[in-house]
């Protein structure tokens, strides 16, 4: 069966680099790293070995989301920005377009997640056997049956933010694994990482990372 991953063309916008770390704008439809499979061998990683041999990977994005991520140029780097990702001192922030209309205007999930391994990569709530997962939201404005939200995930389980939103009723636009019915009206699935704060791994200043939503 042929597959379906058609990656994007074109140039990975950097928003930052130094001897440390690089931090870029992933595009939506590019895996963070490489699948199963010699046709799923592209991705944000192997593109960045090229310019940035050094380049280790720290976290993931899904590949359907976009936005920020950071890399560390050096193995102590590596080691130290994931310690920060580990113990929750990074601050993270993303823009979605849910489906109808979210009320209150602010809020949290607090809902652990487990793989639901007859059907993964989907994931699940679960009680007894699930990680904990806690999300907070804002709402930024509803119209024409669409909430934009940010959501700020405290914790960073796979697929967290899709899942909460799906069991608030409000799953995220575009989504082929949980709202497949409004994949076709959506060019994308509707998360985006908008903005990373966190310590650099030498200096320990404070940093922030920013990319506009391109929706």
């Amino acid at each position: 069966m042929a597959s379906d991953y058609d990656p994007p063309k074109g140039e990975i916008p950097v928003l930052y680099e130094d001897t440390d770390l690089l931090v870029v704008d992933k595009p939506a439809g590019l895996l963070s790293v490489p699948g199963k499979g010699e046709d799923l061998q592209d991705c944000l990683l192997s593109r960045l070995e090229k310019a940035f041999p050094t380049v280790r990977l720290v976290h993931r994005l899904d590949r359907d989301t976009s936005g920020v991520m950071v890399f560390g140029l050096t193995p102590h780097a590596q080691r130290h920005l994931g310690n920060q990702f580990e113990t929750r001192k990074t601050k993270k922030t993303y823009l979605a377009r849910l489906h109808g209309h979210l009320e209150p205007a602010t809020g949290e999930v607090d809902l652990p997640l487990i793989v639901d391994w007859p059907n993964r990569p989907r994931q699940k709530v679960c009680h007894e056997t699930g990680k904990p997962a806690l999300t907070g939201w804002k709402v930024l404005k509803s119209d024409q049956g669409e909430t934009r939200v940010r959501l700020f995930p405290h914790t960073g389980r796979s697929h967290q933010l899709r899942v909460h939103t799906l069991t608030l009723g409000h799953p995220i636009l575009g989504d082929t694994l949980y709202a497949p019915e409004t994949a076709d009206q959506y060019p994308r699935m509707m998360l985006h990482a908008e903005e990373l704060r966190l310590n650099h791994p030498e200096s320990g200043k404070g940093m922030k990372f920013r990319a506009p939503a391109p929706f």
